[in-house]
């Protein structure tokens, strides 16, 4: 089969012929669709240090996909060959205190698909079938189910707080940050103010719900506070961009009492202003995956009744190409101006 493949950290990825993977017991068999590029796989393809910490060798990246099973193992019960579906990338152990208490996103010996092992930048994918998440309803389109993965870290940062009248800050408007702005105005936000230094990703913003934007390469939080009356600072905050400065300016401008749930995975330490945190009582929260499976009932859920939602979630995906150009497409996403790329596996 064709695959994207990274047989070292220091080579580069190519794409490659491969051999095709065999479903276990257990497991399910997917050709793949259609598969998206995530700031994961930037790391695995560039070999950097942040790869260097996850990756097994021999890898086959990419863990966002959307497909159709092709085969079964004879001890899966409730996946059928011909169904179209999306895949939790984190298989879990089952059996560490966290698994067994039903908390398997907690699950402290997790291995992902795509990191650890083989995953979905390739014509077929197996994973196990407590893995696979069957798209029941019709309107989910290859594109969208590409991005599920994604959409779930989205959903599970901006469920985190209840959300309904609150004001809500969410620094990052990448196409995860764009997620949860549309998420938190479908769960009843009062105001919402996205940040970036992308034009084009406030613009998307805007889109997805957002009241006001702010640039930060050229104004800062508080402005927006005044343009919308909020006295009292932002009830909420969504830190979904890693970048160091973004969670101090976020501390400052939170209510007291305030809550912040972080996705953003920061490169190097982040001072924070821990008196400040104290003082102000201001919860915390990290935030890393979906809750399984909760997070994708919710999901689905919502798209399914509110077609306002599905459609900014849908607009997300800006870029679709052939497999084949798989280096344009990384390429356009390393650029950090645009949305979501999908990589067709279709046309290959």
């Amino acid at each position: 089969m064709k695959a994207l493949f990274k047989p070292s950290l220091d080579a580069p990825l190519q794409l490659v012929e491969r051999p095709e993977p065999t479903a276990g017991s257990h497991d399910v068999k997917i050709r793949v669709m259609t598969a998206g590029i995530c700031g994961t796989d930037l790391h695995i393809q560039a070999g950097d240090a942040a790869a260097a910490a996850m990756i097994a060798p021999d890898l086959i990246p990419g863990h966002e996909f959307y497909g159709e099973v092709v085969a079964v193992g004879d001890l899966v019960d409730h996946v059928k060959v011909g169904d179209r579906v999306s895949g939790e990338g984190h298989v879990v152990c089952g059996m560490c205190r966290n698994c067994r208490a039903g908390r398997r996103h907690l699950c402290i010996a997790t291995q992902s698909v795509g990191v650890q092992r083989d995953g979905a930048f390739a014509e077929y994918v197996v994973i196990p079938e407590s893995n696979v998440w069957v798209h029941s309803e019709g309107n989910i389109t290859p594109e969208l189910g590409a991005i599920f993965d994604p959409f779930g870290n989205a959903v599970h940062t901006a469920l985190t707080f209840p959300m309904v009248g609150e004001d809500v800050l969410v620094t990052g408007s990448g196409p995860i940050g764009v997620m949860a702005i549309a998420v938190a105005r479908h769960a009843g936000a009062r105001r919402i103010v996205a940040t970036d230094v992308s034009p084009q990703r406030l613009e998307m913003a805007r889109a997805a719900g957002a009241d006001d934007v702010v640039n930060v390469a050229s104004e800062r939080i508080v402005a927006a506070q005044h343009r919308l009356g909020l006295k009292e600072g932002f009830d909420i905050g969504l830190e979904m961009s890693g970048v160091r400065s973004a969670l101090p300016e976020m501390v400052e401008n939170m209510n007291h009492g305030g809550r912040i749930a972080m996705l953003g995975l920061p490169t190097g330490e982040i001072p924070v202003d821990w008196s400040r945190m104290v003082t102000r009582m201001i919860t915390f929260q990290g935030i890393y995956g979906r809750q399984m499976f909760e997070t994708w009932y919710a999901m689905s859920a919502m798209l399914d009744s509110d077609p306002v939602l599905r459609e900014r979630i849908a607009s997300v995906v800006t870029d679709v190409l052939p497999t084949a150009q798989w280096e344009e497409g990384f390429a356009a996403a390393r650029s950090g101006s645009g949305g979501k790329v999908v990589l067709d596996f279709t046309t290959l």
